[in-house]
């Protein structure tokens, strides 16, 4: 959805710009993807838009000069540095308004020059995020109704696509098909997951946006990549099955125009007292970064040598807080190593070479 979304912004500019763009998704067919990654290695187009697509054998560039992954919460560490290394040394942006705990750690080290965009877009105003017990639902049935009749479009989220014997967690196609009944006529349900043919999945998205869909029912598929100005509801079931990233990024789908936002999370009264206030962060948060340091206390902050993403890693949150300038001092150690010996040759680096071809080296079979 959000490759579909850049690869139409970059369409849509003017040819004196320079840009010669193109789409590499997975859904494309062998003939078509073999056509577009000949034109790829051999220059005919200068802007390539894609998914995981791109990290995959086959596809070369002619000369890759900068990367840019948008939404780094998506990628995982080893994907990010295969993407990386289809290049000579290229410049690498990354972009996220909700960091990984791993992020904000290699922040700390001085591995990452970072820039902070603080303020919101003219006019916009925060998300109210509240959370709401399972007794209140009808409460929160009413509210939607009231934002639907007055011609505003609404989220409910669910966890998963379809429910399951061993788990009583809502799931989207059962949801989606209660509240047809519940609200069709006069408003239209839409239901959008993974698990739907793109082209499905297209249409429902493009009749969301134009407005013949008042609710959409959906996953986490619509976490990124939907701009929908007149969305001001959004609703997730079970929102501690979410990591705090994944719901501040759902919650961003709502209030993009001129009306204030609203996310109500269900919670049920057997959500464990960890579990609730980790959503209470969120609540009391509207500031990604402040959500995503938050996240790192509670989750760890992964290995900045190796691929966690979150959990115990080298050093813990409390060591790294308390001793920058022991960072400080590592990092310039670190530089002076590159400098003298880059290619790591000496007797004495052997170690450390080894240990970052291991981390390189540990690909997923199809890249």
């Amino acid at each position: 959805v959000l490759a579909n979304q850049h690869f139409g912004t970059f369409s849509g500019l003017s040819e004196q710009m320079g840009f010669r763009p193109v789409l590499l998704t997975s859904d494309l067919t062998g003939r078509e993807r073999d056509e577009i990654c000949r034109r790829i290695k051999g220059g005919d187009y200068n802007l390539v838009v894609g998914t995981h697509s791109l990290i995959r054998k086959g596809v070369s560039f002619a000369r890759l000069g900068l990367v840019v992954i948008d939404e780094q919460q998506r990628f995982g560490v080893r994907e990010r540095a295969l993407l990386d290394r289809k290049g000579n040394n290229p410049h690498v942006l990354v972009m996220t308004a909700t960091p990984i705990p791993r992020t904000l750690t290699i922040t700390l080290y001085g591995d990452m020059d970072v820039s902070v965009i603080k303020e919101f877009p003219k006019g916009h105003k925060p998300v109210s995020t509240r959370l709401v017990a399972e007794k209140e639902k009808r409460a929160v049935f009413e509210l939607l109704k009231q934002r639907l009749a007055s011609g505003q479009q609404a989220f409910v989220i669910c966890p998963v696509v379809e429910g399951s014997e061993d788990t009583d967690l809502k799931d989207a196609t059962e949801m989606a098909a209660k509240l047809k009944k519940l609200l069709q006529p006069p408003y239209r349900v839409g239901l959008v997951h993974g698990r739907m043919p793109a082209e499905q999945k297209k249409r429902t998205m493009d009749a969301f946006r134009k407005g013949s869909i008042e609710l959409l029912v959906g996953t986490t598929v619509v976490e990124v990549g939907v701009h929908v100005p007149n969305a001001t509801v959004m609703i997730v079931e079970h929102p501690e099955r979410f990591g705090l990233a994944q719901l501040h990024q759902l919650r961003g789908r709502v209030g993009r125009g001129a009306e204030r936002g609203i996310c109500l999370l269900i919670t049920s009264d057997r959500l464990s007292e960890k579990a609730r206030t980790r959503l209470h962060v969120l609540v009391a948060n509207h500031d990604g970064f402040e959500v995503a340091r938050k996240d790192l206390e509670i989750r760890g902050q992964g290995e900045v040598v190796g691929t966690k993403q979150a959990g115990i890693g080298e050093l813990d949150y409390a060591e790294i807080t308390a001793a920058p300038g022991l960072l400080v001092q590592a990092r310039k150690e670190a530089e002076r190593m590159v400098e003298s010996d880059p290619d790591l040759i000496l007797s004495r680096h052997a170690f450390l070479k080894d240990m970052v071809a291991s981390i390189l080296d540990k690909a997923p079979s199809d890249c």
